[in-house]
């Protein structure tokens, strides 16, 4: 089993060669990866930046999300 997996392997390699090793490839994805990250991390505290409009709207139930 395992010798017919590295065979179809070797031979996907032959046909199709990376664009790049695959060292570039892996810090490539590593660096999306990060920045998608510091994104998100950028954003985590959005929500509490304008508390004084949830303090406002806190006593005031418009029904949105009652009952759920």
């Amino acid at each position: 089993m395992l010798t017919t997996l590295t065979t179809i392997i070797i031979a996907a390699e032959e046909r199709a060669p990376l664009i790049a090793p695959a060292e570039v490839i892996a810090l490539a994805a590593a660096a999306v990866f990060l920045m998608m990250g510091l994104v998100t991390f950028a954003y985590r505290d959005v929500a509490n930046r304008h508390s004084h409009k949830a303090k406002k709207s806190a006593g005031h139930d418009s029904g949105h999300g009652a009952g759920h």
